[in-house]
């Protein structure tokens, strides 16, 4: 079945590589079309399209292929297109004429707009909850090693005293600045796209404001070209959101896979976090934290992903837009795949706590000396002249303890003020009152 057929036949060959990953893909977006086309209907039934009586059958049929897809029983058969029409199918198998009248007002493109909107406020949502998690678990881990020196680099070299506290810490506040991206991506897709047609509107009388509240919608696409230019621009945006959150989680991976090995020992990974070699009795791959890299990696490329397929497209619709799908959801899916596995595996990292013990970091202290000679009234440049000649010379020590007190620095972590930053920045998603007001219409 085809929402645009008129009785022709199609090639076999030109269908299967229209369909594409349609008949797949599209299970990830039925229970949001099944949404969209509740709202649909129940604005049509107030403007005269449909009849009370048509709504009240279509209603309760719609909730019952929800369920199905709830319960995973939902499928798109063999010969039909996409989830839009298997949908439409079902309904008008079941209930007859009135399961045709359910496309009155609407284009598969505002269908598809709609449907990837209400998906990508979902993922938000699922997205932000386990950067929440995460954030939790970097953020105790900060507070539990607070006191737990180690070394800083820069230029991978020995540089200054760091701590387990300032490093864990950094990337929960590091986190902060990504949910600002997903926070602004969310606003940008909770606008609501339907009514738009094929991207010019309709003659029909359409509520517009209605469906947009019924859908939990914070606003309206107004100008109907403009809601047909968000394909594209949409995933783009989502795009740079997915870059952000993969740059911090990547980079985590990259220390800690730095970290884990002999010539650091700086935290051990758990047995079951690593895996061994088939010829080396004593390894322990950090596999798991390599494969966090690596699809972190491949997912900052998803903004240019986008940016080729859609980049060079002229207003209006086109089959290219059908693509994005096959490079976004993948995205969406491998990105929350490691965050789960960064949040399963962070708290049972085994840190070392007597890292500095160890000669070779003798020389980290060499700042803090400076710093003691320019608080006696040393002038700068000439207390860095004398450690370096210490060092030169081979008779630089350090004894006694750091103090660091300002804001953000190794003794003065500032745990309560960068969770009083990241709760601020969650607290803007308004998930209840956008996605819950969906969600009540399959109730």
């Amino acid at each position: 079945m085809k929402l645009w057929s008129k009785n022709q036949t199609t090639n076999e060959l030109v269908e299967k590589f229209t369909i594409g990953q349609d008949n797949v893909l599209d299970l990830q977006l039925a229970k949001f079309d099944v949404q969209g086309t509740l709202a649909h209907i129940e604005m049509l039934a107030s403007i005269g399209l449909l009849t009370q009586e048509e709504l009240a059958v279509l209603q309760p049929e719609l909730k019952k292929i929800y369920r199905e897809i709830e319960a995973g029983n939902f499928t798109i058969e063999d010969g039909v297109e996409d989830v839009h029409s298997q949908i439409e199918l079902q309904l008008t198998r079941t209930l007859g004429d009135a399961g045709k009248k359910i496309h009155s007002g609407r284009s598969r493109n505002d269908q598809v707009l709609v449907d990837l909107r209400l998906f990508f406020r979902s993922e938000i949502r699922e997205i932000a909850g386990l950067t929440g998690e995460l954030f939790e678990v970097l953020l105790a881990q900060s507070g539990e090693h607070q006191n737990v020196l180690m070394p800083g680099y820069t230029h991978t070299q020995v540089a200054m005293v760091s701590s387990f506290g300032l490093w864990f810490g950094a990337y929960a506040e590091t986190l902060a600045d990504d949910l600002r991206l997903w926070r602004s991506v969310f606003d940008i897709v909770n606008q609501n796209p339907l009514g738009s047609a094929a991207g010019y509107g309709s003659s029909f009388p359409l509520d517009r404001q209605m469906t947009t509240r019924l859908l939990g919608f914070n606003d309206l696409n107004y100008n109907v070209i403009h809601a047909q230019l968000g394909r594209g621009k949409s995933e783009q945006s989502l795009g740079f959101a997915v870059a952000a959150l993969s740059a911090t989680l990547g980079k985590f991976a990259a220390d800690v896979c730095l970290f884990n090995s002999q010539n650091f020992s700086f935290l051990k990974l758990p047995d079951a976090f690593t895996t061994g070699s088939s010829i080396m009795p004593h390894k322990k791959n950090p596999d798991v934290f390599e494969l966090i890299r690596g699809r972190c990696n491949l997912l900052q490329n998803l903004p240019q992903q986008v940016t080729s397929l859609a980049g060079n497209l002229t207003s209006g619709y086109h089959r290219d837009f059908q693509l994005l799908k096959e490079v976004v959801f993948p995205a969406l899916g491998s990105l929350k795949d490691c965050l789960r596995l960064a949040i399963l595996s962070i708290p049972q990292f085994q840190v070392n706590l007597a890292i500095l013990q160890d000669e070779k970091y003798r020389h980290l202290y060499t700042v803090e000396v400076v710093n003691r000679l320019v608080l006696e009234g040393v002038p700068f440049r000439e207390a860095y002249r004398q450690v370096g000649q210490m060092v030169e010379n081979g008779t630089f020590a350090f004894e006694g303890e750091i103090q660091h007190t300002h804001e953000g620095s190794v003794g003065n972590l500032c745990l309560p003020e960068i969770r009083r930053k990241f709760e601020a920045v969650m607290a803007g998603f308004d998930f209840e009152g956008s996605i819950g007001m969906a969600e009540k219409l399959v109730e």
